[in-house]
């Protein structure tokens, strides 16, 4: 049995988490990965700029809404503005909008690290403290975490410096991406820099994130670096019940891994298009929403291109379900499958404000216009 990981007055068993997605971890993925689990491991909203949630924008309210199953209710946050964050996390904190704060440090987008947002900002040191001491401040008892990467590029590498900010700050845990930003989700994640940063930050839990595409690799990563949970976001795309096989794994039953037939991923495809709709309030829009997922969930498996394309436009439950029935449904679970999905795209330019190399310490220069609705991490 792993060790419990403690989230404030939260215990998470066994210590996983789901990486906050744009567009994919809204409460319908939630709850079925939550279903997979048995209801164990943590489950993080989609990201919420401060701004929006402040301003009270309408889709980003539906956003911030959890399904009463959900316990404890997990926000991730993303701001630049330490007075704007602070406000957020007082609304939340006083409205009782969640049970747990995380802030996203990590996002490699272009549009957000222009504007010195995401995983641009950690080298801004005294604005990360500044944000942090808003976000800690404002909480009240709500246990605040944050999200980040390596550094900017292999030049300018900031996790050190940032986790001991969160320590001063009160920050509760820590979850680093072991690549930098210019990587994006390319090449290989840098265990060893989860290693040093748990060695860095022995007070307060660390968790790893990058190229866990199996619950194996969740308990190697574990094994290796030492950190104290694990952090899943693009292994859990199309297979929600990846967090299935993590209970497992972390219980001591790793002969229990989910090999799913064709016939019960579809039945789960059907599922997922079925929630979004019921949360959209639109069946057709929920189909809608659920083509993004479609590549994911049938990799590997033999499904014809022509398929495949007619699946990815279908808009009505019954037209995705008629589709898939027509596939081979005997289908056992492919080899390969459990590899890596999503995003592969490496080595970018990372995109900055003018001179924002040029003074680590100085934090002129991050406008409002930062906060974009965007994620990433």
């Amino acid at each position: 049995m792993s060790t419990p990981l403690q989230i404030g007055p939260h215990t998470v068993q066994p210590p996983v988490v789901l990486a906050p997605m744009a567009g994919i971890t809204n409460a319908p993925f939630r709850t079925l990965c939550r279903e997979f689990s048995g209801g164990k491991g943590l489950f993080v909203s989609e990201m919420i700029t401060t701004r929006a949630l402040v301003e009270r924008n309408e889709k980003t309210m539906q956003l911030v809404h959890f399904d009463a199953s959900e316990r404890p209710r997990s926000i991730q946050l993303y701001g630049v503005d330490p007075v704007t964050v602070g406000k957020a996390v007082r609304m939340i904190a006083e409205e009782d909008l969640a049970d747990h704060i995380d802030l996203n440090f990590g996002c490699p987008v272009p549009k957000v690290t222009r504007k010195g947002g995401g995983s641009a900002l950690p080298y801004k040191r005294n604005l990360l403290r500044a944000i942090l001491r808003e976000a800690v401040s404002g909480a009240g008892d709500l246990p605040v975490t944050m999200k980040m990467r390596k550094g900017i590029d292999d030049d300018h590498i900031t996790y050190l410096d940032a986790g001991r900010i969160a320590v001063e700050e009160g920050v509760t845990a820590i979850a680093l991406h072991g690549r930098t930003a210019a990587q994006h989700y390319g090449g290989t994640a840098d265990w060893d820099a989860i290693a040093r940063l748990k060695e860095h930050v022995p007070e307060i839990p660390v968790l790893g994130n990058g190229d866990i595409w199996s619950a194996e690799h969740a308990l190697r990563m574990v094994r290796e670096t030492g950190c104290d949970g694990v952090v899943v976001g693009r292994g859990c795309l199309g297979r929600p019940w990846l967090f299935a096989d993590l209970v497992a794994a972390f219980e001591g039953r790793t002969q229990d891994i989910a090999r799913p037939a064709l016939r019960e991923v579809a039945d789960v495809m059907v599922r997922h298009a079925t929630l979004l709709g019921e949360w959209i309030g639109d069946e057709s829009k929920g189909v809608v929403d659920f083509r993004k997922h479609v590549a994911w969930y049938l990799k590997g498996f033999a499904v014809g291109s022509e398929m495949r394309k007619r699946l990815a436009i279908t808009s009505s439950l019954e037209e995705l379900r008629a589709g898939l029935d027509e596939l081979d449904l005997d289908q056992p679970w492919p080899a390969g499958a459990d590899g890596p999905r999503g995003r592969t795209s490496g080595n970018n330019r990372v995109v900055l404000p003018d001179g924002w190399l040029k003074d680590p310490y100085d934090c002129a220069g991050v406008g409002e216009d930062a906060e974009l609705d965007t994620s990433g991490g």
